[in-house]
């Protein structure tokens, strides 16, 4: 099975919103429980109408399984379906990510769920380390947001990956 990723466009916006919501709802429904909160749908389907920046699109065999948002110097998004979790879709997603912010800038950024620890792991590994930041997130029950930076300048092995996609 063959994965391929690409530019999203006008007209993927309903495939984004649908990966980041069965992705949200498996990887954390310990902080928002379904049964307690509703998903922003509507919400969440507008970010995806009126994104800004370069939204990058994971396929495998023409399904939808995964994407990337990058806005400026900011990982603003790294969703992937739970069926291909560790199937390496969110590690060619990030690499592509990185790589479009290294392109222009020395340093990424992105915001995580602090009670994401899947996702914390993920970035940790990947070189990200925690800024200092922190910030409320809107939706109930207004979890908190940890902030990570990642130097993009590093020429060691972690950060190797995302030279070999620019």
């Amino acid at each position: 099975m063959t994965l391929s990723i690409r530019d999203s466009g006008p007209g993927d916006a309903e495939a984004l919103f649908a990966i980041q919501k069965v992705a949200s709802v498996a990887g954390l429904a310990h902080v928002f429980p379904p049964e307690r909160y509703a998903y922003p749908d509507d919400e969440i389907r507008a970010r995806w109408r009126e994104v800004g920046g370069r939204v990058f699109l994971a396929e495998r065999d023409g399904r939808a399984v995964g994407l990337a948002a990058v806005d400026d110097c900011w990982l603003n998004g790294l969703y992937v379906v739970p069926d291909e979790w560790g199937g390496g879709v969110a590690v060619a997603l990030h690499d592509v990510a990185v790589a479009e912010i290294a392109a222009q800038h020395d340093e990424a950024k992105l915001w995580c769920l602090e009670e994401n620890h899947r996702a914390r792991r993920f970035y940790e590994r990947r070189g990200w380390r925690r800024n200092g930041e922190t910030r409320t997130v809107p939706f109930a029950p207004q979890p908190l947001d940890v902030g990570y930076s990642l130097d993009l300048r590093r020429s060691d092995a972690s950060a190797a990956s995302w030279s070999a996609t620019r």
